[in-house]
């Protein structure tokens, strides 16, 4: 069993360590109303959010004895705290899997607590919430022929691609180090683009929009 989240474009972040436990809480909403001297009456009302907590850490060490995916993908806890700030701070949902179950939804983070023990010198602990997502649906009236439903359009979860128009004297190293900080990624952008370019990485014209990410 493993705890992933999954960013927009795909990319898994797997929790080392797995939680002791997870809570998933669920509520239903409810429209309260006095009726004059009868008193209150509780109206159902749709589900509200769920909210999925649990606790781990990130060791320093690698141990075989608890952690997942092998050592040499044993993130550095600084990195991932850090990581799990970043998934704090998107404003794109992510997908929540707990692999040999039937979790497996669309969510935000919504708080994230980082601890540091010190008799464990270099682990990070933590607490997590997310809050499950999904899309708004809007009715809205149509024109003479009478009331229909339209939906909002559905809030993509993949971030876009990246791209860059050819410019004259460009060459896709150069472009490579303007747009992503290393002009031997120049491979990358080629390899993205070879229907478009052809097979003379060289040959770059002016006006070609180029795919970066």
């Amino acid at each position: 069993m493993e705890f992933r989240l999954i960013d927009g474009k795909g990319k898994r972040f797997t929790f080392p360590v797995n939680p002791e436990e997870v809570t998933i809480s669920r509520q239903k909403g409810f429209d309260t109303t006095t009726i004059l001297s009868r008193g209150e009456f509780d109206f159902p009302q749709g589900n509200k959010i769920k909210e999925i907590s649990f606790s781990s850490f990130f060791p320093k060490e690698y141990d075989e004895a608890f952690c997942k995916g092998g050592k040499k993908n044993l993130p550095n806890p600084q990195t991932a705290m850090n990581k799990l700030n970043d998934f704090l701070a998107s404003k794109t949902p992510l997908r929540f899997i707990i692999t040999e179950t039937a979790v497996n939804v669309p969510v935000f983070v919504s708080s994230h607590q980082s601890i540091f023990r010190g008799g464990e010198p270099g682990d990070v602990y933590f607490d997590i919430t997310l809050r499950t997502w999904s899309e708004l649906k809007v009715a809205k009236i149509g024109g003479s022929k009478g009331a229909a439903t339209n939906k909002k359009p559905r809030t993509d979860m993949k971030e876009k691609n990246k791209t860059y128009t050819v410019k004259p004297g460009d060459s896709l190293s150069k472009i490579a180090k303007l747009e992503l900080g290393d002009s031997f990624k120049w491979n990358q952008i080629y390899k993205l683009n070879q229907k478009v370019i052809g097979n003379n990485p060289n040959a770059i014209k002016p006006g070609q929009k180029l795919v970066l990410s």
